[in-house]
C-alpha cells in the first residue's frame, strides 16, 4: 500500500536511492495515429490492450472526427477505428465494461464489448473535459482545465467535485484519495474533504499523472516533460523533449512491466519506455 503523501516537493529537492534512470530512445514507437493525446493500459478478453484517444480535428472543436484507437501492448495497431465519432476527446478510464471518455463538453460512457455509446453526460458549464479516472466504486471523475473544475459522476447524477483549481487536468485515484494536477502544482484530495498540496515546481502544466508499482508517481507535462514523483517528495526530470517540439501528453502505465506510454500528440505517435 502505498503511504500517503503530506510532504511538499519542489525542484530543489535532493535526489535519494530510489531515483529512476533518465528516459533514453524508446523501447518502439507507432506512427501514424491521429493527434493522440491519452493512453490507457486495459484487458480486453484476457488480453492486455492499449486505448488510445485520438483527437484527429480540431483540438478543441465538437467536429465528431476523434476516437479511440486500439493497440497491442507491443504497439501494434490492431483497430484503429475501434470508436469513432467522438469530439476532442483526451482523457479516459474504465469500471464494470464501460470505457469514460472526456468529449469537450461531455462525459461520454461507451460500451467496451459492442463499442457502443450507451450515455452521454453533458457537464453544465463546461468548455475543455480533459482527464477522466475512477475510483473502485465507480466514481468517475472529470477535470475541466479551462474553468478549473473537478465533476463526479455518481450513479449516472453529475455534481461538482472541486474548484478553484486553475488549470485543472490529471487525475488519478488511489484508495479513497483522488490526485489532481492542476497548472504546475500536483494536489492529493481525500473523501472526507481534505486537500493537501502534495507537489509543485514543474516547469510546465502537468497532464497525465500514474502510481508506480514500488512507490511514487510518474507525472507528465503536455509540453514535453516527464518527472518521477518520488515518495519522499523527490522531484526528478526524466525527460525534456521541448527543444524537439515533441509533446508528452497524458500517459499510461503498466506495472507488470514497468513500462511508460508516452502519447506524443502533434508528432501523432505513441511511444514506449521501459522504467
Amino acid at each position: 500500500m502505498m503511504k500517503q503523501w503530506v510532504g511538499l516537493c519542489v525542484l530543489a529537492c535532493v535526489s535519494n536511492a530510489f531515483a529512476r534512470d533518465a528516459l533514453k530512445e524508446p523501447s518502439w514507437e507507432t506512427l501514424a495515429l491521429r493527434t493522440p493525446e491519452s493512453v490507457l493500459v486495459h484487458q480486453i478478453d484476457g488480453r492486455k490492450v492499449l486505448l488510445v484517444s485520438e483527437i484527429e480535428g480540431g483540438h478543441s472543436d465538437a467536429d465528431a472526427k476523434g476516437g479511440v484507437a486500439l493497440l497491442a501492448a507491443d504497439g501494434k495497431i490492431i483497430n484503429q477505428d475501434f470508436v469513432r465519432g467522438l469530439n476532442a476527446p483526451k482523457g479516459m478510464a474504465v469500471f464494470a465494461g464501460t470505457l469514460y471518455v472526456a468529449d469537450m463538453t461531455e462525459l461520454v460512457a461507451i460500451d467496451l464489448a459492442d463499442r457502443s455509446v450507451v450515455q452521454r453526460y453533458p457537464v453544465e458549464g463546461a468548455s475543455f473535459l480533459n482527464d477522466v479516472a475512477v475510483d473502485g466504486d465507480g466514481v468517475v471523475y472529470v477535470s475541466d482545465t479551462h474553468t478549473g473544475k473537478v465533476h463526479r459522476l455518481i450513479n449516472g447524477k453529475l455534481d461538482t467535485y472541486r474548484e478553484g483549481l486553475a488549470g485543472a487536468n490529471g487525475l488519478y485515484t488511489l484508495a479513497d484519495a483522488l490526485y489532481i494536477g492542476a497548472g504546475k502544482r500536483l494536489y492529493r484530495t481525500t473523501s472526507a474533504g481534505d486537500m493537501t498540496l502534495v507537489a509543485e515546481g514543474f516547469a510546465e502544466d502537468v497532464d497525465g499523472v500514474e502510481a508506480l508499482n514500488d512507490g511514487g508517481f510518474i507525472v507528465s507535462c503536455w509540453a514535453g516533460l516527464i518527472y518521477h514523483l518520488q515518495e519522499d517528495g523527490t522531484l526528478q526530470l526524466l525527460l525534456d523533449s521541448r527543444k524537439e517540439q515533441i509533446n508528452t501528453a497524458d500517459i499510461g502505465y503498466d506495472p507488470a512491466t514497468d513500462t511508460l506510454f508516452v502519447p506524443t500528440f502533434l508528432k501523432h505517435s505513441v511511444r514506449a519506455y521501459s522504467l
